[in-house]
Protein backbone atom coordinates (compact mmCIF):
# COMPACT_ATOMS: atom_id res chain seq x y z
CA UNK A 1 0.00 0.00 0.00
CA UNK A 2 1.02 3.61 -0.58
CA UNK A 3 1.45 5.75 2.55
CA UNK A 4 0.62 9.45 2.08
CA UNK A 5 1.67 12.01 4.70
CA UNK A 6 0.43 15.60 4.92
CA UNK A 7 2.27 17.59 7.61
CA UNK A 8 0.37 20.77 8.45
CA UNK A 9 1.02 23.49 11.00
CA UNK A 10 -1.35 21.99 13.58
CA UNK A 11 -2.04 18.40 12.53
CA UNK A 12 -0.37 15.68 10.50
CA UNK A 13 -2.72 13.46 8.49
CA UNK A 14 -1.70 10.07 7.15
CA UNK A 15 -3.53 7.66 4.88
CA UNK A 16 -2.83 4.45 3.00
CA UNK A 17 -4.09 3.73 -0.50
CA UNK A 18 -4.61 0.46 -2.30
CA UNK A 19 -4.68 1.74 -5.85
CA UNK A 20 -7.06 4.70 -5.74
CA UNK A 21 -8.96 3.35 -2.72
CA UNK A 22 -8.25 4.98 0.64
CA UNK A 23 -7.94 2.17 3.19
CA UNK A 24 -6.68 3.65 6.48
CA UNK A 25 -6.31 7.18 7.83
CA UNK A 26 -4.90 8.74 11.00
CA UNK A 27 -4.67 12.29 12.40
CA UNK A 28 -1.99 13.28 14.91
CA UNK A 29 -0.69 16.61 16.19
CA UNK A 30 2.29 18.20 14.44
CA UNK A 31 5.34 18.87 16.59
CA UNK A 32 8.11 20.62 14.68
CA UNK A 33 10.55 19.52 17.39
CA UNK A 34 10.00 15.80 16.74
CA UNK A 35 13.17 14.03 15.70
CA UNK A 36 13.44 11.61 12.80
CA UNK A 37 13.48 8.69 15.22
CA UNK A 38 10.37 9.92 17.01
CA UNK A 39 8.57 10.24 13.68
CA UNK A 40 9.72 6.78 12.67
CA UNK A 41 8.49 5.18 15.89
CA UNK A 42 5.14 6.99 15.65
CA UNK A 43 4.46 6.12 12.02
CA UNK A 44 5.60 2.52 12.38
CA UNK A 45 3.43 2.15 15.47
CA UNK A 46 0.34 3.38 13.64
CA UNK A 47 0.99 1.10 10.67
CA UNK A 48 1.72 -1.92 12.86
CA UNK A 49 -1.48 -1.36 14.84
CA UNK A 50 -3.52 -1.91 11.68
CA UNK A 51 -1.12 -4.51 10.22
CA UNK A 52 -0.35 -2.30 7.22
CA UNK A 53 2.53 -3.14 4.89
CA UNK A 54 3.50 -0.20 2.71
CA UNK A 55 5.18 -0.24 -0.69
CA UNK A 56 5.84 3.48 -1.17
CA UNK A 57 5.58 6.91 0.47
CA UNK A 58 4.36 10.31 -0.75
CA UNK A 59 4.57 13.37 1.49
CA UNK A 60 4.25 17.14 1.67
CA UNK A 61 4.83 19.60 4.49
CA UNK A 62 4.23 23.27 5.26
CA UNK A 63 6.56 23.07 8.28
CA UNK A 64 10.26 23.29 7.27
CA UNK A 65 11.63 21.80 10.50
CA UNK A 66 9.22 18.85 10.29
CA UNK A 67 10.13 18.36 6.64
CA UNK A 68 13.81 17.96 7.53
CA UNK A 69 12.99 15.35 10.16
CA UNK A 70 10.65 13.57 7.74
CA UNK A 71 13.32 13.41 5.06
CA UNK A 72 15.81 11.90 7.53
CA UNK A 73 13.19 9.47 8.85
CA UNK A 74 12.37 8.18 5.36
CA UNK A 75 16.05 7.63 4.60
CA UNK A 76 16.58 5.77 7.87
CA UNK A 77 13.42 3.65 8.21
CA UNK A 78 12.09 3.34 4.65
CA UNK A 79 15.24 3.60 2.54
CA UNK A 80 14.25 0.52 0.52
CA UNK A 81 10.91 2.02 -0.54
CA UNK A 82 10.31 4.51 -3.37
CA UNK A 83 9.29 7.90 -1.98
CA UNK A 84 8.20 11.30 -3.30
CA UNK A 85 8.31 14.53 -1.32
CA UNK A 86 6.45 17.35 -3.06
CA UNK A 87 8.92 20.18 -3.62
CA UNK A 88 10.40 22.12 -6.57
CA UNK A 89 11.50 19.71 -9.28
CA UNK A 90 8.82 17.11 -8.60
CA UNK A 91 6.39 16.57 -11.47
CA UNK A 92 2.86 17.59 -10.48
CA UNK A 93 1.42 18.74 -13.80
CA UNK A 94 0.24 21.96 -12.11
CA UNK A 95 1.15 25.28 -13.73
CA UNK A 96 1.66 28.00 -11.10
CA UNK A 97 0.23 31.18 -12.67
CA UNK A 98 1.30 33.52 -9.87
CA UNK A 99 3.98 36.16 -9.23
CA UNK A 100 6.42 33.96 -7.27
CA UNK A 101 5.90 30.18 -7.63
CA UNK A 102 8.47 29.51 -4.88
CA UNK A 103 6.06 30.99 -2.31
CA UNK A 104 3.33 28.42 -2.91
CA UNK A 105 2.90 25.76 -0.22
CA UNK A 106 3.17 22.21 -1.50
CA UNK A 107 -0.25 21.40 -0.03
CA UNK A 108 -1.89 24.03 -2.25
CA UNK A 109 -0.22 22.55 -5.34
CA UNK A 110 -1.40 19.06 -4.38
CA UNK A 111 -4.93 20.35 -3.66
CA UNK A 112 -5.01 21.96 -7.11
CA UNK A 113 -4.07 18.71 -8.84
CA UNK A 114 -6.67 16.67 -6.94
CA UNK A 115 -9.47 19.22 -7.32
CA UNK A 116 -8.95 19.61 -11.06
CA UNK A 117 -8.68 15.85 -11.61
CA UNK A 118 -11.79 15.06 -9.55
CA UNK A 119 -14.04 18.02 -10.36
CA UNK A 120 -12.58 19.93 -13.29
CA UNK A 121 -12.21 23.68 -13.44
CA UNK A 122 -12.56 26.49 -12.84
CA UNK A 123 -12.89 25.45 -9.20
CA UNK A 124 -12.06 26.64 -5.70
CA UNK A 125 -10.69 24.68 -2.74
CA UNK A 126 -11.47 26.05 0.72
CA UNK A 127 -9.06 24.43 3.19
CA UNK A 128 -10.12 24.86 6.83
CA UNK A 129 -6.95 24.41 8.86
CA UNK A 130 -4.68 26.59 10.97
CA UNK A 131 -5.51 29.23 8.38
CA UNK A 132 -8.48 29.16 6.04
CA UNK A 133 -6.96 28.91 2.56
CA UNK A 134 -8.80 29.64 -0.67
CA UNK A 135 -7.09 28.01 -3.67
CA UNK A 136 -8.32 28.97 -7.13
CA UNK A 137 -7.91 26.62 -10.12
CA UNK A 138 -8.41 27.69 -13.73
CA UNK A 139 -10.32 25.85 -16.42
CA UNK A 140 -6.97 24.43 -17.61
CA UNK A 141 -5.89 23.22 -14.17
CA UNK A 142 -3.56 26.13 -13.39
CA UNK A 143 -3.12 27.39 -9.84
CA UNK A 144 -4.21 31.04 -10.06
CA UNK A 145 -3.62 32.10 -6.44
CA UNK A 146 -6.20 32.66 -3.73
CA UNK A 147 -6.65 34.14 -0.28
CA UNK A 148 -5.72 33.51 3.35
CA UNK A 149 -7.84 34.18 6.43
CA UNK A 150 -7.29 33.36 10.12
CA UNK A 151 -8.40 29.83 10.96
CA UNK A 152 -11.30 28.99 13.25
CA UNK A 153 -9.17 27.79 16.16
CA UNK A 154 -6.77 30.75 15.84
CA UNK A 155 -9.72 33.12 16.16
CA UNK A 156 -11.10 31.29 19.21
CA UNK A 157 -7.65 31.38 20.85
CA UNK A 158 -7.14 35.07 20.07
CA UNK A 159 -10.46 36.07 21.64
CA UNK A 160 -9.77 34.04 24.77
CA UNK A 161 -6.26 35.50 25.08
CA UNK A 162 -7.08 39.16 24.43
CA UNK A 163 -10.49 39.61 26.10
CA UNK A 164 -10.46 39.40 29.91
CA UNK A 165 -13.98 37.99 30.34
CA UNK A 166 -14.00 35.64 27.37
CA UNK A 167 -12.74 32.07 27.27
CA UNK A 168 -12.17 29.20 24.90
CA UNK A 169 -15.36 27.39 23.92
CA UNK A 170 -16.27 24.45 21.72
CA UNK A 171 -16.28 25.29 18.02
CA UNK A 172 -19.83 24.26 17.17
CA UNK A 173 -23.11 25.65 15.87
CA UNK A 174 -25.08 27.49 18.57
CA UNK A 175 -28.81 26.91 19.04
CA UNK A 176 -29.55 30.45 17.82
CA UNK A 177 -27.73 33.31 16.12
CA UNK A 178 -28.82 35.46 19.08
CA UNK A 179 -26.71 34.15 21.93
CA UNK A 180 -28.28 34.04 25.40
CA UNK A 181 -24.98 33.65 27.27
CA UNK A 182 -21.27 34.26 26.75
CA UNK A 183 -20.61 30.83 25.27
CA UNK A 184 -23.44 31.11 22.74
CA UNK A 185 -22.41 34.67 21.82
CA UNK A 186 -18.88 33.49 21.04
CA UNK A 187 -20.11 30.48 19.08
CA UNK A 188 -22.61 32.55 17.12
CA UNK A 189 -20.10 35.19 16.08
CA UNK A 190 -17.51 32.68 14.99
CA UNK A 191 -19.83 30.09 13.42
CA UNK A 192 -21.98 32.47 11.37
CA UNK A 193 -19.10 34.89 10.92
CA UNK A 194 -16.83 32.28 9.35
CA UNK A 195 -19.63 30.96 7.14
CA UNK A 196 -20.31 34.51 5.94
CA UNK A 197 -16.62 35.13 5.35
CA UNK A 198 -16.28 32.00 3.24
CA UNK A 199 -19.36 32.77 1.18
CA UNK A 200 -18.36 36.37 0.48
CA UNK A 201 -14.80 35.53 -0.56
CA UNK A 202 -16.02 32.67 -2.78
CA UNK A 203 -18.68 34.91 -4.34
CA UNK A 204 -16.10 37.55 -5.26
CA UNK A 205 -13.79 34.89 -6.69
CA UNK A 206 -16.64 33.52 -8.80
CA UNK A 207 -17.32 37.04 -10.08
CA UNK A 208 -13.71 37.28 -11.29
CA UNK A 209 -13.64 33.75 -12.73
CA UNK A 210 -17.03 34.03 -14.42
CA UNK A 211 -18.15 30.56 -13.35
CA UNK A 212 -16.95 27.58 -11.33
CA UNK A 213 -17.67 23.88 -11.58
CA UNK A 214 -17.05 23.14 -7.91
CA UNK A 215 -16.24 24.73 -4.55
CA UNK A 216 -14.63 22.02 -2.43
CA UNK A 217 -14.27 22.18 1.35
CA UNK A 218 -11.45 20.28 3.00
CA UNK A 219 -9.35 20.39 6.16
CA UNK A 220 -9.87 19.23 9.71
CA UNK A 221 -12.27 22.05 10.65
CA UNK A 222 -14.40 22.02 7.50
CA UNK A 223 -17.24 20.08 9.12
CA UNK A 224 -17.66 22.82 11.76
CA UNK A 225 -19.17 25.45 9.45
CA UNK A 226 -19.80 24.05 5.96
CA UNK A 227 -23.42 23.31 6.85
CA UNK A 228 -23.98 27.07 6.94
CA UNK A 229 -21.92 27.88 3.80
CA UNK A 230 -24.23 28.21 0.81
CA UNK A 231 -21.34 28.39 -1.70
CA UNK A 232 -19.73 25.03 -0.81
CA UNK A 233 -20.74 22.35 -3.31
CA UNK A 234 -18.53 19.41 -2.25
CA UNK A 235 -16.81 18.16 0.89
CA UNK A 236 -13.65 16.10 0.40
CA UNK A 237 -11.71 15.94 3.69
CA UNK A 238 -8.88 13.88 2.17
CA UNK A 239 -8.22 15.94 -0.97
CA UNK A 240 -4.57 16.65 -0.06
CA UNK A 241 -3.85 12.96 0.48
CA UNK A 242 -5.62 12.07 -2.75
CA UNK A 243 -3.44 14.65 -4.50
CA UNK A 244 -0.32 13.11 -2.97
CA UNK A 245 -1.33 9.75 -4.38
CA UNK A 246 -1.68 11.36 -7.82
CA UNK A 247 1.75 13.04 -7.56
CA UNK A 248 3.32 9.72 -6.55
CA UNK A 249 1.80 8.01 -9.58
CA UNK A 250 3.23 10.72 -11.85
CA UNK A 251 6.75 10.31 -10.48
CA UNK A 252 7.18 6.62 -9.60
Amino acid sequence: MLLCIDIGNTNTVLATFDGDKLVHSWRIKTDARSTADELGLMFRGLLAGDAVEITGVAACSTVPAALRSLRTMLGRYYADLPSVIVEPGVRTGVQLAIDNPKEVGSDRVVNTLAAYTLYGGPSIVVDFGTTTNFDVISGRGEFLGGAFAPGIEISFDALAARAAQLRKVEATKPRSVIGKNTVECLQSGLYFGFAGQVDRIVERMVEELGEVKAVIATGGLASVVIGECRTITHHEPMITLIGLRMVYERNI
